[in-house]
């Protein structure tokens, strides 16, 4: 289909904000992560249309890609009364207003207040705040109060960190701590102290493979690091090698490494912002023999905007193969950076399109 429209597709005078190629092919597969990055316009109809659109594709000859709303109007189109494209920006200026409105609140924000804040009915805003950022609001506030609260721990006591985070009680703050971090808060602000981390090292067929775990889970996979380099990201935990049921864990890990894109459900203790947590959310769904550019990578995260953002977040995966970071590409489809080197990174595609 994207091939199709190619062949008879021209575009506004306004620059598209992605390829010509790309915007196509999101089109073409109906894609709800585009919506709001450009409009679909039909020369037959005078309609412009989301990527997502439901309604019949039309034919080449009267495709137009447009890079905004305003473009299309311009151009004398008006919104599809079956996607209401005129919608999205709606959608995207009120979840960009509620974001900022939590940010700002010293305290939970109810929904039905946030959602009256921006013009919406609660559940239809709850809707609308879950598609464009992978999390409801609540569940967005909690993710930012915790990432400040790990923010202010690196520099406070810990009662402190939980009154900067905005948590009202600091039972209520050692939970979500301990549900998300994987350790205790007072752990994570002195280099681990108190918690147990097995870890060991392997020869794989990709390098000497590191492997490290807390109960809850992995916490680290890299290739060429040592324990010294574990020791350096937790310098006060009880680092303790191998281990009999470390030993069934680590045969899994190796398996997965050597034959990437097997199906794993291998536990993960693995912690960021709530942005890098959605972006390693959205890399884990990318299939094995798949790949993604950066900016589909964002825009599948609600921030298409956030390209730049998206690729720091995907170098600071820290749990290398189980999080898929190497099925990340550059725009042009070279392969681009990889922390382990672009050899491994070259491997580990190689395999997954073999499988």
């Amino acid at each position: 289909m994207a091939a199709a429209l190619r062949g008879g597709m021209t575009t506004t005078a306004d620059p598209l904000p992605l390829s010509e190629t790309e915007a196509l092919a999101a089109f073409a597969r109906r894609d709800r992560a585009y919506d709001g990055r450009f409009v679909v316009c039909v020369t037959t109809t005078s309609i412009y249309c989301r990527p997502s659109c439901p309604a019949r594709r039309p034919r080449p000859e009267n495709v137009r890609l447009a890079a905004t709303n305003e473009a299309a109007e311009a151009m004398g189109f008006r919104p599809c009364k079956r996607c209401r494209p005129d919608e999205a920006a709606r959608d995207s200026h009120a979840v960009a207003r509620a974001i900022g409105l939590i940010g700002d609140a010293d305290a939970r924000l109810p929904l039905v207040d946030l959602a009256a804040a921006v013009g919406y009915s609660p559940d239809h805003f709850s809707r609308v705040f879950a598609r464009a950022t992978g999390m409801t609001p609540a569940a967005y506030g909690r993710a930012l109060r915790m990432e400040r609260a790990q923010d202010a721990l690196a520099s406070s006591d810990v009662t402190g960190a939980i009154h900067e985070a905005g948590y009202g009680a600091a039972s209520r703050f050692y939970e979500k701590a301990r549900e998300r971090m994987g350790m205790a808060p007072s752990a994570w602000a002195d280099g681990g102290r108190g918690v147990t981390i097995r870890w060991a090292v392997a020869q794989t067929s990709l390098g000497p493979m590191l492997a490290a775990a807390t109960a809850k889970g992995v916490c680290r996979l890299s290739f060429g690091e040592s324990e010294h380099d574990l020791r350096t990201r937790f310098p006060k935990a009880d680092l303790v090698e191998g281990g009999e049921d470390f030993a069934r864990l680590f045969a899994r890990i190796v398996a997965a490494v050597e034959k990437p894109g097997t199906p794993s459900d291998i536990p993960l203790d693995v912690q960021g912002t709530a942005f890098q947590e959605r972006i390693w959310a959205e890399l884990r769904k990318i299939p094995a023999g798949e790949t993604r550019t950066y900016a589909q990578l964002a825009a599948a995260a609600g921030t298409p905007k956030a390209v730049r953002a998206a690729g720091s977040a995907n170098g600071a995966n820290s749990v290398a193969v189980l999080i898929p970071c190497h099925r990340v590409i550059r725009s042009d489809g070279s392969v681009g950076g990889y922390a382990y080197g672009e050899a491994i990174k070259r491997e580990l595609l190689k395999r997954e399109s073999e499988r």
